[in-house]
């Protein structure tokens, strides 16, 4: 199991949405498909197929839990990441 593959687990648990590393979010982002788009610290993910925007902003290195949680909502309404 790699690295996307352990990070989009503990994000579909939801258990620990405070200590996701911003980086490893944004990775799995475009691990998906998301195409990013940086506009001073807000780095901005699309996707095809998929009606909602991703606006990811960093705190101190960890991705904001509420940003987590929408990532999340988006994961299991398009169900990304199932092979």
């Amino acid at each position: 199991m790699g690295k996307h593959e352990k990070l989009l687990i503990q994000i579909l648990r939801g258990t620990s949405d405070a200590n996701i590393s911003f980086d490893g979010l944004c990775s799995l982002l475009k691990y998906l498909g998301f195409k990013e788009r940086i506009k001073g610290s807000h780095h901005i993910f699309t996707k095809d197929g998929v009606e909602e925007i991703c606006n990811l902003q960093p705190k101190g290195g960890k991705s904001k839990p509420y940003q987590v949680k929408q990532v999340r909502n988006v994961i299991l309404k398009y169900k990304l990441g199932e092979k």
